[in-house]
């Protein structure tokens, strides 16, 4: 009978594992379309090790905001993805953008990432209840095991939603974001 239990507790934390995985290798759609209002948000950020409050009202009357969310500091995709961002954060700046990352790990850890990853180049958020990752609808999994799912916008001037793309695979977040911030500086609204 002890054996008999202690087999099905294992099978039931291996499927949920499983089912877990099976989440997480899953394709994820963000549910905030383009033209949806930004939600608005204020937390504290980031950038080369120093912390300051970012406001995505105020960063929005500069000019469009990338904003991103990322599951955790240091992971492998994580830190692909920030040196992506980071390396191509001269484009960015000539389209009069601001990048944002966004996670749910505390600002202690995000300050030695925004150095490291981010080498000094943008700021990242800490999320640490995922309140901002919910009202974006960019979370992933359940429960303790809940992160922020890799989920980039691009959110134009005026607070609405131009672009959103999610995907785990870190590769071609820059490179979208960057081409729908150029559709969205053609636009003549835009300007």
């Amino acid at each position: 009978m002890m054996m008999t239990t202690t087999i099905l507790a294992a099978s039931r934390r291996c499927a949920a594992f499983a089912a877990l995985f099976a989440l997480a290798a899953a394709p994820a759609f963000a549910s905030l379309k383009p033209g949806s209002t930004a939600p608005a948000f204020a937390t504290k950020a980031s950038l080369g090790g120093k912390v300051f409050e970012f406001n995505i009202e105020s960063a929005l009357k500069r000019g469009p905001v990338v904003l991103y969310f990322f599951p955790a500091a240091f992971t492998p995709g994580c830190t692909l993805e920030a040196h992506d961002f980071a390396a191509h954060i001269a484009d960015y700046t000539r389209l009069g953008a601001t990048v944002i990352g966004v996670s749910g790990d505390p600002i202690e850890k995000l300050n030695r990432f925004s150095v490291s990853e981010c080498r000094k180049k943008f700021a990242v958020a800490s999320d640490g209840d995922l309140k901002i990752s919910h009202a974006y609808d960019a979370v992933i999994g359940m429960g303790p095991a809940t992160y922020a799912n890799r989920t980039s916008y691009v959110i134009a001037p005026d607070g609405k939603i131009a672009y959103v793309y999610s995907a785990l695979d870190p590769a071609q977040h820059v490179a979208n974001t960057l081409a729908a911030l150029k559709a969205l500086k053609a636009q003549p609204a835009a300007r």
